[in-house]
Order: C-alpha cells, then sequence, then structure tokens
C-alpha cells in the first residue's frame, strides 16, 4: 500500500533533477544577489542586523535593494509554512525585480528567491531566530517541488489565486486558476491574497473566503471591494506595512509572467541545442520567441475598464526606480486608467534574466520587438499597439539600454 506514495514522490525527485539539469548547463555558479548577498556576510563585509519584533527582515531588504512599500500579502495556504498561514497571519512578500523575500510571523525561516540566468532561479533560507553568525542557507528539489512544474518544464514563480476556506486552504478542484500574470481578467485575480487599493466598479477574488464548507467555490464578498485599511481583518502592527497594495500585486503578476517565459524558452532551447540546433528545431522554438516578444509588449493585456489606485507609496517609488530618456519618460512609468504600465514595453528587459538569455535567443527577441516597435510587423496581434506608443517604447529603449543591436538606431 506504501508503494504508489513512494514511487510518486521518486518521480517528482527524478523530474526535478532533469529540469534543474536542463536549466542550468554545464557547472554553471549562480551569480544572483542573494548568492552574492551570502558571500559578503561570509567574509564579514556585510551583518544583517536583528530588531526585536521585525527580526533580521528591515536590515535584509535594505542590503537586497527591496522597498518595503513592496508588501503584498498572501493567507492562502500555498507556502511550505502553510501550517502556520491563515487569514490572521498572512505571509507577507517583499520584491524588486530581481529578488523576492517571504516571512510568515512566528515563522522558522524567510523564505528567498533570485532570478539566475544560468539557473532561471535559486532558492535560499535564512534562519529566523537571532545568531551570532547568520547565513543564507541555498535550497534545492524542496522548493523545485512547486517552482519546477507546469512551465513547459522550466523553473517558474507562481503567483495563484484560488478560493479559500476560513482557515485559508484552498479548494483544490478544476476551478483553481492557478498562476497569473497581467492577461489574467481582473475577476479572476487574487483568491487567497489580500488586496488594498481602489479599482471601481471592477471586482476580484481578494479578501474573501468560503463560508460554507459545501459551497467552496462561494466567497463572501461583504467588505471584499475597495479596501483602503485592513485593520480589522488582522493585527497589522506586525508587519513592516499596513498594506497589500493593488498597484504592486498587479506590477508583481507582471514580472511573473515575463520570468517564466524567459526561464521556459530558455529550457527549451537548451533541451534542443545539445544535438545543434537545426532549421527545424529553430521552427520549434519560434513560437515561444513570439509568445515571449508578444508578453513583453503587452499584447492581450487585460483592459481596465476603470482607474485603479493603490494606498502605499509603491506607485511612485517603483517608477523612481528609472531608467529614463532624454524627455524624461520611463517604462516603469504607470498608467493605471485602461492598462497597468505607460509604455508597452516591459521594464523586465532591463533585467539580468533578459540579458542572460543565449545570445541567439536574446538575437531573435530583439528583432522580434524591433520589427513590432519600428512598425515592420503589421499583423492582427499587433493593432492593439498605437504608431505613437510603439515609437516612443522604440525611443525609450535606444535612450536606456546598452548594447542594443546596431539596427535598433540605424534602421
Amino acid at each position: 500500500m506504501t508503494a504508489r506514495p513512494i514511487l510518486s514522490v521518486a518521480i517528482v525527485v527524478f523530474m526535478t533533477m532533469v529540469i534543474l539539469r536542463a536549466q542550468t548547463p554545464g557547472d554553471a555558479t549562480p551569480t544572483d544577489a542573494l548568492t552574492r548577498l551570502n558571500e559578503r556576510l561570509n567574509r564579514g563585509d556585510a551583518t544583517l542586523e536583528y530588531r526585536d519584533g521585525v527580526g533580521y527582515l528591515p536590515s535584509l531588504l535594505e542590503h537586497l535593494d527591496i522597498n518595503i512599500d513592496s508588501q503584498t500579502l498572501v493567507f492562502s495556504k500555498t507556502s511550505f509554512q502553510h501550517a502556520i498561514i491563515n487569514p490572521k497571519n498572512p505571509r507577507a512578500l517583499y520584491f524588486n525585480d530581481e529578488v523576492a523575500v517571504g516571512n510568515v510571523p512566528g515563522g522558522d525561516v524567510y523564505e528567498l528567491l533570485a532570478l539566475e540566468p544560468s539557473h532561471g532561479m535559486v532558492f535560499y533560507s535564512l534562519n529566523a531566530r537571532k545568531v551570532d553568525r547568520p547565513r543564507l542557507q541555498r535550497r534545492g528539489i524542496e522548493c523545485t517541488f512547486c517552482h519546477g512544474m507546469g512551465n513547459r518544464g522550466a523553473l517558474s514563480l507562481v503567483v495563484a489565486s484560488v478560493y479559500p476556506d476560513p482557515d485559508g486552504t484552498p479548494a483544490y478542484t478544476s476551478t483553481f486558476i492557478g498562476t497569473i500574470d497581467h492577461r489574467t481578467p481582473i475577476a479572476q485575480r487574487w483568491g487567497g491574497w489580500y488586496v488594498t487599493g481602489t479599482h471601481g466598479s471592477q471586482t476580484h477574488l481578494g479578501n474573501a473566503v468560503a463560508l460554507d464548507p459545501f459551497r467552496p467555490l462561494d466567497l463572501d464578498p461583504s467588505g471584499s471591494q475597495n479596501l483602503t485599511t485592513l485593520s480589522g481583518k488582522f493585527d497589522v502592527s506586525r508587519y513592516l506595512a499596513p498594506s497589500s497594495d493593488i498597484v504592486a500585486l498587479m506590477t508583481l503578476e507582471h514580472q511573473v509572467g515575463a520570468v517564466n517565459r524567459m526561464n521556459a524558452v530558455a529550457f527549451r532551447y537548451n533541451q534542443l541545442r545539445q544535438d545543434g540546433m537545426s532549421d527545424a528545431d529553430w521552427a520549434q522554438i519560434a513560437g515561444d520567441i513570439d509568445e515571449l516578444a508578444g508578453y513583453l509588449l503587452f499584447v492581450d493585456e487585460a483592459r481596465l475598464v476603470e482607474p485603479v489606485a493603490g494606498t502605499s507609496t509603491f506607485t511612485a517609488t517603483f517608477a523612481q526606480r528609472g531608467p529614463r530618456d532624454a524627455k524624461g519618460r520611463s517604462l516603469r512609468d504607470f498608467d493605471l486608467r485602461t492598462r497597468l504600465f505607460r509604455y508597452p514595453l516591459s521594464y523586465m528587459i532591463y533585467g539580468t534574466l533578459f540579458d542572460g538569455l543565449q545570445p541567439p535567443l536574446r538575437d531573435r527577441t530583439y528583432r522580434r520587438l524591433y520589427d513590432v516597435l519600428s512598425g515592420a510587423e503589421t499583423g492582427a496581434g499587433y493593432a492593439g499597439l498605437s504608431a505613437a506608443d510603439r515609437r516612443a517604447a522604440l525611443e525609450i529603449l535606444i535612450d536606456t539600454k546598452p548594447g542594443l543591436p546596431s539596427y535598433w538606431t540605424t534602421g
């Protein structure tokens, strides 16, 4: 009777090892922000300060250049620390373009994840208890049980929308929405999350639980929409910020989609190139490249029908990170009236994951982006991109992104 569970675990471990081998060609050493911080800690060039009530968290975020206003709160039991996560004790997530930090009050560890081109992403934890010499611990297969499935074989970020009960336990049914990104309709987002901000008549699944165990998909909508405070939901004083900002959530979801598509196309390329890339191989991967380029250009983005506004400083501080072109424009500028960002090209194009794509993949993605933004590509799939928006995005990238192929400036 025990053979089947043991076999299932063995299969998962084997699949995960295959994923890791395909994701990390050769014996590549991680070069991510977490690995660099740990090296500094080991050399004594950096220290983590422990503060009563908040532990190492503020110091950790400061070292990683993560703003506190990026805080989002998830109360569904969808983490390996699920036993202590519930609507009264949500898990806090903080992020920038390259790193994410998770913290559950009362938890044993901080959960850390960083993007890294040769691995896709790497996982660490930090002991939440005060110790003499705090150090990051590299994590492996246990993290890839969730992050190693469902992305065409590649490692993935996961921001799920679920139907939680009063304890935060998801109803795992065929209606489980799974990972969401900027293409997901607002009405299907944020099940199991707290959401602070205004969004007009648009409705979402956040801030709500299913009260009737016999109707697990019927969330109680009372007091769940257009919340500007979480007071009364739980003790917000246990967190670094009192918010779970809607704009931060939307930005995180956008990043998830970009990261997962970059990892998927890199994974596929590593698989195919082992025997040398033929024309047939490139034909197979062309669709993945087109999917990545389309996502970076916000093709099929779920449109806003009314303006959205957050409740923290995230909207301002995120945009301040730049870079900006000679006209003062940035790919980080928000729109929040009909769409998430003002210009239809993702700021994730500046990141280490994009720059770390294998050169043939990066070159082909650049070509696809250029063809669309320059107006050479006029297919129906890009009809929603106006000529003015294409030109603006093209000009911003030329002005702010070093190392572009020469044809971006010469035509």
